[in-house]
Parts: structure tokens; C-alpha cells; sequence
């Protein structure tokens, strides 16, 4: 079973996370960030995942919960990977989302990188700052080991281009830990 439960309190947020890898795409997302419930469920529904999330922050802006979900998630996702055998590892996909079109790429290596090139001409979507997708993609990657290059390749509607560049992440991670097999995926003999 790759199913985990997380929980995190801090003085800054506290967050009850479930994650289920071989989950049938159900979600109930209440972050307290509108736009990134949306941008989760999303996620959840192209990915296959089942995800709950019920996150608080501290009232002083966006910025401690939307990075700590990204933690969270993290560790969790890093947790239900277990050993990694018979993950297919590698995924690319090119998602348009109508005149917007995200290429994203991961690589569960073990190795924490993040190449991510998403202009906004917008401060926020709704009440997300849009300077906080990075972080939150920074704070999954961070915490889940892996490798993942999100480039906006052209789009002009802002919301367009994070729902894109989300679903890309969503379908990416999907192709990456299907389950192919029983052999770990590195010629190392070791994913860590």
C-alpha cells in the first residue's frame, strides 16, 4: 500500500495530509487558499492520487501555509514511495491549457532539484501570490527527493499557465510512479 497519513503543527500552521499513490483521483482540499485548493485538486484528479488536505496558517499572510503544504506533501509523497521498486522513475508531458502550454519533467533520483521557468505578469491568482507556486513546488521537490523542470513554454492567461503548469506536475508524477515491475530503476542499486 503507498497510502500515508502526515501531520504537521507548528506555531505557524498546522496540517492533516492523506496521500494514497494508488488512490482513484478522490480529494477534499480546505488549505484556506482558494487557488491552491484548485491547483490541488487538480493535481489529485490528473495524477490518479487521492489527497486530503485540511491546512491552517497563521493569519499573517499566505506564504507559511502554502510552503508548509508543500512540505508536507513532500515528505509525504517521499514516505509512500517506500523503496521504490518498480517505479517507472522517468516522466515528460507537454500539457496545453487552451492558449497556454507547460512542459514538465521529474526524475525520482533521490537528488532534491528544481529548474522552474513560469513567468506571471500577475502578482496574485485570487488571493495566491503567484511568486508562491515556485515556493511551493521548492518545498515539494525539497522534501520528496527528486528531480523536476517545470518551463512554461508561451501562454498569456495567468491562470491558464498555473493550471497548467499543475496538471503537467500532476501527470508527470503519475507516469513516474507507476509500477512496472518489481526491480528498482537505477543502475546504482539504490534510489536514496
Amino acid at each position: 500500500m503507498r497510502k500515508i497519513q502526515k501531520q504537521r503543527k507548528t506555531n505557524e500552521t498546522d496540517i492533516t495530509l492523506e496521500l494514497d499513490l494508488d488512490g482513484s483521483a478522490k480529494s477534499a482540499i480546505d488549505t484556506s487558499v482558494p487557488f491552491l485548493d484548485h491547483m490541488l485538486e487538480l493535481f489529485s484528479a490528473h495524477s490518479g492520487y487521492d489527497l486530503f488536505i485540511k491546512a491552517r496558517g497563521d493569519g499573517v499572510d499566505n506564504h507559511h501555509v502554502i510552503e508548509d503544504v508543500g512540505i508536507v506533501l513532500g515528505k509525504a509523497f517521499y514516505e509512500a514511495l517506500g523503496d521504490k521498486k518498480g517505479i517507472t522513475r522517468f516522466a515528460d508531458v507537454l500539457i496545453p491549457m487552451d492558449e497556454s502550454l507547460a512542459e514538465v519533467a521529474v526524475d525520482i533520483s533521490g537528488r532534491s532539484t528544481l529548474v522552474y521557468n513560469v513567468p506571471f505578469e500577475r502578482e496574485f491568482l485570487g488571493t495566491l501570490e503567484t511568486e508562491m507556486i515556485e515556493e511551493f513546488f521548492k518545498a515539494f521537490v525539497d522534501n520528496a527527493a527528486l528531480t523536476l523542470h517545470i518551463n512554461l513554454r508561451y501562454g498569456s492567461n495567468n491562470h491558464h499557465k498555473a493550471e497548467a503548469v499543475f496538471k503537467g506536475f500532476a501527470k508527470a508524477l503519475g507516469k513516474a510512479t507507476k509500477l512496472k515491475g518489481d526491480s528498482l530503476p537505477s543502475t546504482k542499486g539504490v534510489i536514496e
